[in-house]
């Protein structure tokens, strides 16, 4: 019989992939907590139309994983959570305590083809601010993404945030005869900017409806980098995020634009400095999307960021850290089979006394054991034969300087204590 495989685009997280997890959802837990964020979660299946209201017909026809239940109703497995929340908010309606501060990490599915740095199964850190509609607001979002960065060891030399409106860009695209129908299909014209190449975009433009006259105009609006100035909420927003301290991060790109249909306001992305991948964290203000799905108009804004990505932008940079998948501190030896029981005891004391400790089950010879505990990264392994029991101590080998020494078994947890 052949190996089943995986289903492709998902992944294993074999103990020290499980370790990055944890050490990454503790950092975004700590940075979205500094800020006064509370933890939340969605269901992972929601009702297909919830992402028909606003998400964007690319998202709902072609990267959905979509099943019928048994009662007939179209099922997605989550492709994203922002749909999720907005329907939470209009459900509780005017119960909602506003601001809303909310923050959650969790996995997601998206049917796409899948590459270096993007695969179908994905881990997802979502921040969201809700009822409040002011500049500030989306800079101080922006700002809790960029802690994160700073907290990991990415500098604005290797990570910018780059940041557009969209009302400024519809005001720019008014004034080249661009209204109505077309301003959605020349949004994605300028998201698709910089994933194609000059001739392909340029023929995906015409192809969208855009004339040879909007086109150059298009061009020269997307390379006029003094445009924000003319926008009252960019100004404020730079102004803010000055203030929060992170304006080193973030610089105005007028080719972002966010592929998807709900935003209205300032939209964002985290890309790498060298341009090796795809956007690393993305989101902006979505006002309307509370409203698209049966609630009352409530103000918002926030933004996704990837884990895959992520981790990738670390590992090229030299900024992932060693995380060790083993927790425990402790190793206890197994000596021989008398002293079995004995050990067992040990370990178990250790443990009560709030130490993570792992046992040996098994009386092999000691380098063995030394070599296990050595590749798991066990700082200390206690050694407990028959000398040490009939001595009332314990062996206590710091596996890094290959030290020992022995403790009297009354003054272990004591000495331990100053160990760690």
């Amino acid at each position: 019989m052949s190996m089943i495989q995986p289903v492709r685009g998902t992944r294993d997280f074999y103990p020290e992939d499980m370790a990055f997890r944890s050490w990454l959802h503790g950092k975004i837990r700590s940075v979205s907590e500094a800020f006064g964020y509370q933890e939340y979660d969605g269901p992972f299946l929601e009702r297909l139309e919830l992402y028909a209201a606003k998400s964007g017909e690319e998202l709902v026809k072609e990267q959905a994983y979509v099943f019928k239940d048994r009662g007939g109703s179209e099922i997605a497995l989550r492709p994203e959570l922002t749909p999720s929340l907005a329907r939470m908010v209009a459900q509780h309606g005017k119960a909602v305590l506003l601001p809303l501060r909310w923050w959650s990490f969790g996995p997601f599915w998206r049917y796409e083809r899948t590459q270096k740095g993007r695969s179908r199964e994905f881990f997802q850190w979502n921040i969201d601010l809700i009822g409040v509609d002011t500049p500030a607001a989306d800079a101080e979002v922006v700002a809790v993404g960029a802690s994160l960065l700073k907290a990991v060891g990415l500098t604005p030399e290797l990570i910018r945030i780059k940041v557009n409106n969209r009302r400024l860009v519809e005001s720019q695209l008014g004034n080249l005869g661009i209204s109505g129908q077309m301003l959605g299909k020349t949004f994605q014209v300028i998201d698709r900017r910089e994933k194609m190449d000059a001739a392909a975009w340029r023929a995906y433009a015409s192809d969208q409806g855009l004339s040879e006259t909007q086109l150059e105009g298009l061009e020269e609006m997307l390379g006029d980098l003094n445009a924000w100035k003319r926008s009252e909420e960019l100004v404020s927003f730079f102004a803010s995020t000055d203030a929060l301290g992170v304006s080193e991060f973030v610089e105005y790109d007028p080719t972002i634009i966010r592929g998807l249909d709900y935003y209205t306001g300032t939209v964002y992305e985290a890309r790498d400095v060298a341009g090796n991948h795809r956007a690393i964290l993305g989101g902006g203000r979505y006002d309307d999307l509370v409203s698209a799905v049966g609630g009352d108009p409530i103000s918002a804004t926030g933004f996704a960021m990837g884990d895959v990505v992520f981790q990738l932008v670390l590992e090229e940079s030299g900024a992932l850290p060693e995380i060790r998948s083993n927790p425990a501190n402790f190793f206890v030896t197994t000596f021989d089979d008398e002293s079995t029981e004995e050990s067992m005891r040990l370990a178990t004391e250790l443990r009560s006394a709030g130490f993570r400790t792992e046992w040996y089950p098994e009386a092999v010879r000691l380098p063995r054991q030394f070599k296990y505990a050595d590749r798991q990264g066990i700082p200390f392994t206690l050694i407990l034969g028959p000398e040490e029991i009939q001595n009332g101590t314990v062996a206590v080998k710091d596996m890094h300087t290959g030290e020992q020494e022995n403790v009297a078994r009354e003054e272990l947890i004591t000495y331990l204590e100053r160990l760690l």
